[in-house]
């Protein structure tokens, strides 16, 4: 067990269907449509071993099925006449439809025929979609601005396919700042808020005016999930920015507001985890912060979040003030084992005169501090090993009761 576990976390699936090309995009949408026919059609059986027209199908000028029939009997009373037989679908027809669909489809009329091959339900139909979608779309950010105007009133389905279009394109990193606008439009309910805001995670970068709108939402007790969302998407950027540019402050000052003044605890959790997505150290100013936070935070959950992301500073001589100072305040048992651990995640060997003192404090951790000072004394410096070494890596139950 490590000493730290994710919170919460959610991810989604990135199609690279675009990225095969138009032959797999074929073989895919076939495959699809085939495994649509079999579902569709299971339980049904057409009279006399002849196929029934396709119930749901890519539009077409005329229809190429064989017509619906019916068909009856002379009874007792008279001629009565049989009920309609179940329709279902001509495997070939099946196969001309998909290579109609996706020869002749332009963005121009994607909605409309897409409509009856979705609405067969079927996964692989709908990533067949997702990716002929992401190529019509292409890198023109025009077309891709098209698509979100459409999510603007989609049906869920719609939504989750022109969501999963546009995650597939190339065009997508040119729209944070439609996306940003669309997330925080009041008009637009909540849900489809938040589909908005969680595609920003996968920009390369967002400009601070957005950071500013963003981290302001996140604050919001009335966004709820959607600023959870928003929270990880801003997490996830730093992390991407930092990687490529060395860029990461502004992303974490807006982390650490969010930390301290988010409304929702869950919120205010996840954006103290955030700030760590990028291994980026932490000023003197961060580290002041997270210190005040330590002090007044209600949350021990939160506490204990802080007292993590304190180890990533740059001065372990204040990192390890504040962890002594606010073990001695700390009521909660919990709190203080997080405040202890992480002192030696800092500074390593250097942090034993401050848990000694917080071992006088708090006799329950004499033990924990006579185990960490043999194991520095025999040689080892790094924190994984130090931990993995341990007799017990949960001494008061705190990690069980916050994993669950």
């Amino acid at each position: 067990m490590t000493p730290e576990s994710s919170h919460r976390s959610a991810s989604l699936p990135v199609n690279d269907t675009a990225r095969r090309g138009p032959k797999v995009a074929i073989a895919l949408g076939a495959v699809a449509l085939l495994a649509a026919v079999a579902l569709l059609s299971r339980g049904s059986s057409a009279v006399g071993g002849e196929p029934e027209a396709p119930q749901a199908a890519a539009p077409q000028p005329s229809s190429t099925g064989p017509a619906h029939t019916k068909s009856g009997h002379t009874g007792p009373g008279g001629p009565v006449q049989a009920e309609s037989k179940p329709k279902q679908f001509n495997s070939t027809v099946c196969w001309e439809d998909l290579e109609r669909f996706n020869e002749s489809v332009t963005l121009e009329t994607f909605r409309e025929w897409a409509g009856p091959l979705l609405a067969v339900k079927d996964p692989l139909v709908l990533e067949y979609l997702k990716g002929r979608l992401a190529e019509l779309i292409g890198e023109d950010a025009g077309r891709a601005g098209e698509v979100l105007d459409w999510a603007r009133e989609a049906s869920p389905a719609e939504f989750k396919l022109f969501m999963g279009g546009l995650r597939g394109s190339k065009a997508l990193p040119k729209m944070a700042s439609r996306l940003t606008e669309l997330g925080l439009d009041e008009k637009l309910d909540m849900g489809r808020r938040a589909g908005f805001l969680d595609e920003l995670q996968r920009m390369p970068r967002l400009e601070p005016a957005a950071l500013d709108k963003l981290s302001a939402f996140a604050q919001d007790a009335a966004s709820g999930e959607a600023g959870w969302v928003t929270t990880r998407a801003i997490g996830r950027v730093m992390q991407e920015d930092f990687k490529k540019s060395g860029n990461f402050k502004p992303y974490l000052d807006k982390l650490l507001t969010i930390g301290t003044r988010s409304a929702d605890e869950q919120v205010r959790y996840l954006a103290l985890e955030m700030g760590m997505s990028a291994d980026a150290p932490l000023d003197t100013p961060a580290m002041e912060r997270l210190g005040k936070l330590l002090a007044t935070e209600g949350s021990e959950d939160v506490r204990m979040m802080a007292a993590h992301e304190l180890s990533m500073s740059e001065d372990k001589a204040q990192a390890l003030e504040l962890y002594g100072k606010n073990f001695e305040i700390e009521k909660d048992v919990c709190v203080r084992w997080a405040l202890f651990r992480f002192a030696a995640r800092t500074a390593g060997k250097d942090a034993l005169p401050v848990m000694a003192n917080m071992a006088m404090t708090d006799p329950r951790f004499q033990g924990l501090y006579q185990e960490f000072e043999k194991l520095y004394a025999s040689g080892i410096v790094d924190f994984g090993r130090i931990w993995f070494s341990l007799s017990t890596d949960n001494p008061f139950g705190c990690l069980d009761r916050h994993e669950e």
